[in-house]
This record gives C-alpha cells, sequence and structure tokens, in this order.
C-alpha cells in the first residue's frame, strides 16, 4: 500500500535527511559568543521572538515549468497584499508600530500582526494597548453584541463585509470589495498577468474566477474551479478565508495566502484515501442520526512544499495542513481538498515535538513517538473535517454554533483525525506506524500544540481533548513528571470524546458547545506547570520564516 513508500521516505527523514525538498532550520540564539560571564541579558520581549524557530522555505523548483516559476514573483505579489489586507482587518493601521523603538517588540509586533501575544491568551505587550477587541478590526470597537443583533440589514452576517459607523454614528455595512478596494484593484491588475502566464488549464480557470470573486465577494464559483484544479503542479491559495480571527461573531474571513509546489510522488501515494470516505463516515463512533450525511468523493489529499505564506496563515503559529474549501455548499457536491504542507510540518516535528517528547514522555514509550504516526494524526486531522454533519436541525452548522464553531470543528477534527489513523491501521491501509504509535504521538502532539494558549480555536480544541483523555484515565503522570499512555483507555476516551462532540454538532447545540467550551477548554495548574517545563528548556514555541524570491534563488 502506498504507506510502505511513504515510510522509506521518511526514516530518511527522521535520521534526518531531506528528500527533495531543501529546508533548514535555524534556531536564533539572541547573542553573539561570549563567555557565562560577558553574557548580555536578552529582553523578555527577545526571548518571546527567539521562542519562533527560524525556518529557509524553499523548495526544487526544477519540477516547475519556465512560466510556473514565472508565477511565483506575481503571486508573491499578490500575497503581499493579502498580508497588507489582514494587518487591516486584525489590527488597523500598522504603520503605527513605526514609532515603536525597542526592537524586538516591533519584531515581535510583525510576528504577531498585532500588539496582542496570540499564543498568550492575545496579552498585549505594546504600550498604550489594552485587551484586544473580540471583533478584531471587522467591527467599531464600541459596537456592543446587542446592537449588532439589532441591526436590519442581512449583508451584516455576511463572511465578507465589515461594519462602521457612518457620520450620525449609526451601524452601515461595507462589502469587502468597496471597503478594500484600492488594494483589491491592484490584486485584479497582477491577476490578469498570472492569467496570461498560466499554463495549465484548471490554474487558469481558477484565476479567472478567483478574479471575478474579489471584484464580487461571490467565491462559490472560484471555490468549485479550484476543487477542479488537482493536476496542477503549483497551487495559490488566495483570499477572504478563514474566521478564526473574528472572535466576536465568528463571521467575517480573513485574508491569507500560500504558494505552494505539488511533491506528486508522495501525493500519488495517498490519493486512494477520499474514495474511502463514505465508508469512513458509516464507521464513526457515534449515534446513526449523526452520520447520515454522505461525504463527497471528489476531494483530494495530496503532500505539498509551502514556499510563502501571507496573512492570516502566517499570523503566530504556523499552519501544516489545509483543508478547503469552507463553503458546506462545495462540501456536499465535490468534498474539500486536503494539503498536506511536508516542510512545514516536518520542521515543526524535529524542531519542537520530539524535544517535548524527550522531556515529557515517559522513556518506554519514546520510541512510539514517529513522524509518520505525527504525519498520519495531522493528514487525517484535514480528512475528518469532511466527516460528522454540516447541517443541522438549526441551519448550517456554522451559523449553528456561532462563535463557537471554530474551536469544536477543530476538535472533531483532532478526535475523529485519530479514530481514522486507528481505523486505516487496523484495516492494514496504513502499514508503517501502530496503533500505539498513533496515540502516543497524538498525546504527545498536543503538549505541541497547546502552548498556543487556549483562547484560540486550536487550543481550546486541544484542551477539551486533554481534558476528556485525563478524566477517563487515558494517561498518568510520574512524580518526576513524565506520562505513560494507557492505550487501550485512549482508545476509550476517543470514542466517548467523539460521540459527545458529534452530538453537540449534530444538534447545532450552542448552549451546550458554549458551556462546556468554558468549563473544559482552559489549562489546569498541572499541564501549566508542564508547560513551564517547555518554556524553561528553551523548546522553541513554534516556528517563523525566511521567504521570498531570495530564500527560492528568485532573486535578480
Amino acid at each position: 500500500m502506498y504507506f510502505n513508500f511513504y515510510y522509506t521516505k521518511m526514516k530518511r527523514f527522521i535520521i534526518p535527511m531531506i528528500s527533495t525538498a531543501v529546508l533548514s532550520v535555524v534556531l536564533c540564539v539572541g547573542c553573539k559568543n561570549t563567555t557565562p560571564q560577558e553574557e548580555p541579558e536578552v529582553s523578555p520581549l527577545q526571548q518571546k521572538v527567539d521562542e519562533y524557530a527560524l525556518v529557509k522555505l524553499t523548495t526544487d523548483l526544477s519540477v516547475l515549468s519556465e512560466k510556473e516559476q514565472q508565477l511565483i514573483p506575481i503571486f508573491i505579489e499578490i500575497a503581499d497584499i493579502m498580508d497588507e489586507l489582514f494587518w487591516e482587518q486584525s489590527f488597523g493601521d500598522k504603520s503605527v508600530l513605526d514609532t515603536i523603538t525597542d526592537g524586538a517588540m516591533k519584531e515581535f509586533a510583525m510576528l504577531q500582526y498585532g500588539a496582542w501575544d496570540r499564543l498568550d491568551g492575545e496579552k498585549p505587550f505594546v504600550p498604550g494597548y489594552g485587551e484586544k477587541p473580540k471583533g478584531a478590526n471587522f467591527y467599531p470597537q464600541d459596537m456592543t453584541k446587542e446592537e449588532f443583533d439589532a441591526l436590519d440589514n442581512p449583508l451584516k452576517d455576511s463572511q465578507y463585509s465589515i461594519l462602521r459607523r457612518d457620520a450620525d454614528k449609526q451601524l452601515v455595512v461595507i462589502p469587502y470589495h468597496e471597503a478594500y478596494a484600492e488594494k483589491l484593484a491592484k490584486v485584479d491588475s497582477l491577476l490578469g498577468e498570472a492569467i496570461a502566464l498560466a499554463e495549465n488549464p484548471g490554474m487558469k480557470n481558477y484565476l479567472e474566477k478567483r478574479r471575478e470573486a474579489f471584484r464580487t465577494d461571490e467565491y462559490f464559483e472560484s471555490d468549485m474551479a479550484w476543487m477542479d484544479m488537482k493536476d496542477s503542479k503549483l497551487d495559490f491559495v488566495v483570499g477572504p478565508i478563514e474566521n478564526y480571527e473574528d472572535a466576536l461573531n465568528g463571521y467575517k474571513t480573513a485574508y491569507e495566502a500560500f504558494i505552494l509546489v505539488k511533491d506528486e510522488k508522495w501525493s500519488n501515494d495517498l490519493a486512494t484515501i477520499t474514495k474511502m470516505l463514505p465508508d469512513l463516515q458509516k464507521q464513526l463512533p457515534c449515534d446513526p442520526k449523526y452520520k447520515k450525511e454522505v461525504p463527497g468523493t471528489e476531494s483530494d489529499l495530496n503532500v505539498y512544499d509551502v514556499i510563502y505564506y501571507a496573512g492570516d496563515c502566517n499570523a503566530a503559529s504556523k499552519t501544516i495542513a489545509i483543508n478547503l474549501p469552507n463553503d458546506e455548499r462545495v462540501h456536499l457536491q465535490k468534498g474539500t481538498r486536503r494539503l498536506q504542507l511536508k516542510n512545514a510540518m516536518k520542521a515543526k516535528y524535529e524542531t519542537i515535538l520530539v524535544p517535548i517528547a524527550n522531556l515529557l514522555i515517559d522513556d518506554s514509550q519514546l520510541e512510539n513517538v514517529k513522524f509518520d504516526a505525527f504525519f498520519g494524526n495531522v493528514c487525517y486531522h484535514e480528512v475528518a473535517h469532511g466527516l460528522g454533519v454540516k447541517n443541522t436541525p438549526k441551519g448550517n452548522l456554522r451559523q449553528a454554533l456561532k462563535e463557537q464553531y471554530s474551536a469544536w470543528e477543530e476538535a472533531k477534527a483532532d478526535i475523529c483525525g485519530l479514530f481514522l489513523t486507528q481505523t486505516l491501521i487496523q484495516q492494514g491501509v496504513i502499514t508503517n506506524a501502530t496503533v500505539e504509535d498513533a496515540y502516543i504521538t497524538f498525546i504527545a502532539g498536543i503538549f505541541r500544540s497547546v502552548r498556543f494558549g487556549a483562547t484560540e480555536a486550536h487550543g481550546i480544541a486541544n484542551m477539551m481533548c486533554f481534558n476528556y483523555m485525563d478524566e477517563h484515565g487515558a494517561f498518568t503522570r510520574s512524580e518526576d513528571g513524565k506520562y505513560t499512555i494507557n492505550v487501550e483507555k485512549a482508545k476509550e476516551a476517543m470514542e466517548g470524546w467523539a460521540a459527545l462532540i458529534l452530538e453537540v454538532e449534530g444538534e447545532g447545540d450552542y448552549d451546550r458547545a458554549k458551556s462546556y467550551a468554558a468549563e473544559h477548554g482552559v489549562i489546569r495548574p498541572q499541564l501549566q506547570a508542564d508547560l513551564s517545563r517547555i518554556s524553561e528548556a528553551n523548546i522553541p514555541i513554534d516556528i517563523r520564516y525566511d521567504q521570498g524570491l531570495k530564500a527560492l534563488g528568485l532573486a535578480k
């Protein structure tokens, strides 16, 4: 099966060596070589910056045609505009950062896209800034939830509109294509250049339809076109996509961009999984009424090296897998595309997860912490987004769960992804990892990802999962701070947690989702002490990028 080939490749990573991608990880040390007596004191903010390991993003571009390589600088220009737009949405006018004289503070603000530490509960670190507005810059900061609810304007709930006040201080709704018209005009021009260069019919069609979407805020047709763009070696994910930044309502989407180069050999080995989705849906450990929908089977599961991030996906913690589009209409007709970002994934595994496991996992189980299992857990997390319920008795899932949607959807993907990994191992589809590897690596991975904090959707999801497993005996902690996973109890906890999530989502139970997350989606004292141990060991919290034309060897 395809995982035999995959395992052969991954052993070379674990040694470690790199196949086609040239990926270097550089940890910033914050000072020159000095004797201990001469070592300068590093400021707290410089320490914060240094918690992000520096990764150079590049790959073998020889797999691309000459015209595909010519598209990359154009895509980077568009991505940089997405970056500027995300600054506007998340923070406002970033030129105020030019007044910051502390170099570390300014660098950290650029990493966080604002004045608040995204991986530390959105705590402000720039003088003069208080609590981050829950609605970021999508809404007036003085707008109340009651005022929003009372507004009679059907576009207020749109994913592609912002709210402002008019001269009379009344709320008005402005579509994205009007609010950001100047910058989007430049995007339109650049897309015209890209369309003229594009050789791949699928890429050309996608760019044409995405260009129209930027003009109208109607993204369905371009999402459908992107779903059909499966044979292009170069990929470009661009637009207002995720709604994590809107912590007030969970409606507004933020601009971002990824530029990707496909690893065709690895992708071919994963191609058969999506055909299994309807059968896998039927096997979910939940009440049958929550698995009646039939997931699309046109979804593709592919592996890429990422060569550029911009906007939302580049803010603080970095994405290592993509599951898009988010539109439920696309899900039901075509499914989704699941893109595994191999070089970014490998960087996080080697730089962060392995050192954490060495610190916190019992020595007897360290051999079960494997990149193959990590890759599988992340990969099937993305597959699991397409499973379960999309429409509830209270409307579509996103509308029913409101601002709770993102955390619960991530929780579903986490635990159902683990279920899928276990199932595929048991069926003999995955042959390079054991069930024990999957569970032990999964729980070790929670220690890595929960460091993002329990305010962001992924962090809340991780904490709900960790606390559920803790309460159901999935692991024990020794006096010396080492965790031993009881795999059998972890299996039982997985099934119970999956059933609970699928019930909450299936019923569209907003009240239960909110109350459960408030109680269980928090970092408890013992775990906080262990997270402090990770920090004291100077293990990076995440990664940041050396990227662009120079990193790719394309600078003139």
